[in-house]
């Protein structure tokens, strides 16, 4: 039997106001643009638009000719939109230092796949899938501002490409360095955190109750469902804590996929962001929504958590799609093979039929 020989994130500071220290951070890592070169490659800046603006945009270090660019994540990261920042990139500088990321999981995402760009030929969609990328990209840190999709432990990126909604699954995307600084989540809008803080409590469901579960992933996913439980359960109202306590909740719920791999819900969500454009977090909510018969307890805990916290879920997302449009989301759902194995072990094609899934679908 061969075990899996995974690769973590390089280096992690956490605590309040660590952005500080991002110049020294980065310092060793700036390399000349050409040799002899008194200028730096620069360090590039990717800021979820949201900052556009806020204070935060002043305290990013910059330094000779970096840049910081506004990166649009109204929609999660399309393969078409990496390759042209990379593009980008590559016409006005040649090379760069490194690729930081500051925002939520798109931002990071964003991130990790331009740094993999600017080293690996050809489309970022020829890399949509488990271990197809070859060559390491540039130095890359990710910043979270938003606590619970665990992008910032991953060892994906999650695109939609032409044809799928895929992520760029390999050893060469993790972070170099991430930067946890609970300080940069407050004042998030409250929706948002919440389903990005469900994403956090939905991977630890389906890793704790999945096929693939070992006591690496149980120990982490156990540690992120009880700071879940602590934010969205056993509270009222939103302290600095809670801050605290979401930020580790995504780093060990990210950690406990890492090991094992999530499920049915993540499976049927990919295929709603993939057609309909459904951001990652809430799509996770409308599905988990519908999941009794897969994940009861948790579906009955998500269900108070959503009456505690007064939040709405979209319902009638899928009313009337038509014959073509279900089959393109149960296509894209269908190609997760690791996470429905995950979820409902080897014989899963013979559980989760097309029709199945389409009725699941229609429900959303």
């Amino acid at each position: 039997m061969s075990f899996r020989n995974f690769k973590m994130v390089g280096y992690v500071v956490y605590g309040r106001g660590s952005f500080n220290q991002l110049d020294e951070i980065l310092a060793p890592h700036r390399k000349p643009a050409r040799p002899g070169d008194g200028e730096n490659a620069p360090m590039i800046f990717l800021v979820d638009h949201f900052f556009e603006g806020k204070p935060l945009v002043e305290r990013i270090p910059v330094r000779g000719n970096d840049k910081v660019m506004f990166v649009d994540v109204t929609y999660e990261p399309k393969t078409t939109y990496v390759d042209s920042l990379a593009q980008q990139l590559k016409d006005e500088f040649g090379g760069v230092s490194g690729v930081i990321g500051i925002g939520g999981g798109s931002t990071m995402d964003l991130a990790k796949a331009v740094s993999l760009m600017m080293k690996n030929p050809g489309s970022s969609a020829d890399y949509q899938g488990w271990d197809l990328v070859k060559n390491p990209g540039v130095y890359k840190a990710g910043i979270p501002t938003l606590s619970g999709t665990g992008a910032e432990v991953s060892r994906t990126t999650v695109l939609t490409g032409p044809t799928k909604k895929l992520g760029m699954n390999s050893d060469f995307t993790p972070f170099d360095q991430i930067v946890l600084d609970p300080e940069l989540t407050a004042g998030a809008p409250v929706n948002q955190r919440f389903y990005t803080g469900m994403d956090c409590y939905i991977h630890c469901i389906e890793s704790l109750e999945g096929t693939f579960l070992n006591e690496f992933s149980k120990s982490y996913g156990e540690k992120a469902l009880q700071l879940c439980r602590d934010v969205f359960v056993n509270r009222d109202g939103w302290d600095v804590e809670c801050d605290d306590k979401l930020m580790m909740a995504s780093y060990a719920g990210g950690m406990s996929i890492a090991y094992s791999q999530v499920g049915v819900a993540h499976a049927v969500s990919y295929g709603l962001s993939y057609l309909l454009g459904t951001k990652h977090g809430i799509g996770n909510c409308i599905v988990m929504n519908h999941l009794e018969e897969y994940y009861p307890a948790g579906v009955k805990e998500f269900k108070y958590m959503v009456e505690k916290n007064n939040i709405d879920i979209p319902a009638g997302i899928c009313k009337g799609l038509g014959d073509e449009d279900f089959n393109k989301m149960i296509n894209v759902s269908m190609g997760m093979k690791p996470l429905w194995e995950n979820a409902l072990g080897k014989d899963w094609e013979k559980i989760m039929t097309r029709e199945k899934l389409r009725a699941l679908y229609e429900k959303l």
